[in-house]
């Protein structure tokens, strides 16, 4: 799941140690470091962080950590048109550091389809974001075999967590493997010690140790051969093209395809005193306002994205040192919004994400999702003068979605780890080093660096419309600013009706897949 909780979270930590928005991601100009969280002991050591200061556990220990050994059952799934045979397997890829000792256990559920060339058949790893969350919101929301409606519109959070046959998996053209990072899903570190948690819990050391569990799991079944795509979504923005590139250059392990969904590319565009955040997030609160007077697709904002990179921004930049400019400013954002004048003038025009929330329907005393904000649901403190509310569109999804992740596990996959299972898990986020020094984490230089590296290489960008928490016009201002080299042919954004996990919607989810097929073949 997204950076939503994450996104939150990571800006109070990184304000409050740097005051200044989120912490750090890698300098524009840099070159990955030499400082990842995990090496094989059958690996080259060169890469590794440093087993020195890194404390195992004795081999004792972490045998009773250790999640149990794979699962292999085969299934079959009875879909419109066409039946699915394949091999799921759940299971785990252990990492040990340069010393050989074991530092953790990477949960992965894999399905691989039944009689087709592993040589030539695609094979496609996916990730969350967070940091914190496992891989059950693709999963179970838009591409495995099984699916379960999270449509915030409709789930509660004592809704059913009964799975269906997902019409649109993509394990017709491609075998998925899902990951679940560790402290995710069934991961968990094996051995002990703050200094693994460290390395794991930050920006590089989680990019290493995510690209050598997609290339020990190639290894140990024997598909290095095959044409492999990665896809992550929302912080997944962020460990997309960095894992890709960890895998171009130190895993040796060439990717045909990065597919990012509701990314978030670059923290700095979204904290601070950036005036680009406003310019973002403009179309999208605009599209929340159309959307409840009728359907709206990303060809009826075209008027509102000149307006915020052209007029909005000029205003901007002029600031209330111009007050012309500040009330001109504010009135149109009034207009695009439905927001009360006097509330736009206030402020300036310059609504952050939480004050648009409460005051878009704050006459109702509702507030609006973060990752859906065309779902809506009741403030719990619509009086206060402080923002006391979670978000009606995630919020509800998390129950139904961890006893589904569980069921699917234990029961049809029959693979039974102890402990509990980590949906979206808190203590991820609030532990998490973004970084070095005073820069946002950021991944537009690896992606320039992966794009220029392989020019056969391929990038499919989606989002959600109403999406709050990454939002779409975000994406296509940086990828606006890439090279030549990244042409049309080979970038592509697309934007969906819908929020965050815009695949909840059906429309949007088939639209979707049809594009990711598209893009292997």
């Amino acid at each position: 799941m997204a950076v939503a909780f994450a996104a939150a979270r990571s800006a109070r930590l990184a304000l409050a140690l740097l005051a200044f928005s989120l912490a750090a991601g890698a300098r524009a100009d840099d070159a990955p470091q030499p400082q990842p969280a995990a090496t094989p002991s059958d690996q080259k050591p060169g890469a590794a962080g440093g087993g020195r200061g890194s404390t195992a556990g004795p081999p004792a220990a972490a045998e009773q950590h250790r999640l149990p050994p794979d699962s292999t059952t085969k299934q079959t799934l009875a879909l419109p048109g066409r039946t699915l045979d394949f091999t799921a397997i759940a299971g785990s890829i252990r990492l040990f550091d340069d010393k050989g000792e074991p530092q953790a256990d990477i949960a992965t559920t894999a399905y691989q389809l039944d009689g087709a060339d592993a040589r030539s058949r695609p094979v496609t790893f996916v990730f969350n974001g967070g940091p914190g969350a496992s891989s059950a919101w693709l999963q179970l929301g838009n591409l495995g075999p099984w699916r379960l409606p999270i449509n915030a519109e409709a789930v509660t959070s004592s809704a059913p967590p009964d799975l269906m046959p997902n019409a649109e998996t993509w394990l017709d053209f491609t075998d998925l493997v899902f990951i679940d990072p560790v402290g995710t899903g069934y991961s968990r570190f094996v051995a002990t010690g703050e200094d693994v948690r460290k390395r794991f819990f930050s920006i590089d050391g989680d990019v290493n140790a995510i690209a050598l569990t997609i290339r020990r799991w190639l290894e140990k079944f024997d598909r290095l051969p095959s044409p492999k795509f990665v896809a992550g979504e929302s912080y997944g923005g962020i460990r997309g093209p960095k894992i890709v590139h960890e895998l171009q250059k130190e895993q040796g392990v060439g990717v045909k395809g990065l597919i990012l969904i509701s990314p978030v590319l670059d923290f700095r565009e979204y904290s601070g005193s950036s005036l680009l955040q406003y310019v973002a997030s403009l179309p999208t609160m605009a599209a929340v306002a159309r959307q409840t007077k009728g359907a709206v697709t990303r060809a009826d904002m075209a008027d509102v994205e000149r307006y915020a990179r052209g007029d909005f921004l000029g205003d901007l930049v002029k600031g209330p040192a111009d007050p012309e400019a500040t009330l001109r400013l504010a009135d149109r954002v009034a207009a695009l919004t439905g927001i009360d004048q006097a509330v736009s003038r206030r402020l300036d025009g310059r609504f952050e994400i939480s004050e648009f929330r409460r005051e878009f329907d704050r006459r109702n005393g509702k507030v609006t999702g973060r990752y859906d904000a065309s779902v809506s649901g009741f403030d719990p403190h619509p009086d206060s003068s402080y923002y006391h509310f979670g978000d009606p569109s995630g919020d509800p999804l998390v129950a139904p979605l961890t006893s589904a992740a569980v069921d699917l596990t234990t029961r049809k996959l029959n693979w039974r780890p102890d402990g509990s299972y980590q949906l979206l898990n808190s203590a991820v986020g609030k532990a998490w080093d973004f970084g070095r020094g005073n820069t946002p984490a950021e991944s537009i230089s690896q992606l320039r660096q992966i794009l220029a590296l392989d020019p056969k290489l391929k990038l499919l960008v989606a989002h959600g419309l109403f999406d709050l928490a990454t939002p779409y016009f975000g994406s296509k201002i940086l990828l606006d600013q890439l090279p030549a080299y990244a042409s049309p042919e080979r970038v592509k954004l697309v934007v969906y009706p819908g929020g965050h996990m815009f695949y909840s919607r059906d429309a949007s989810r088939q639209a979707f897949r049809a594009e990711a097929e598209a893009l292997m073949k």
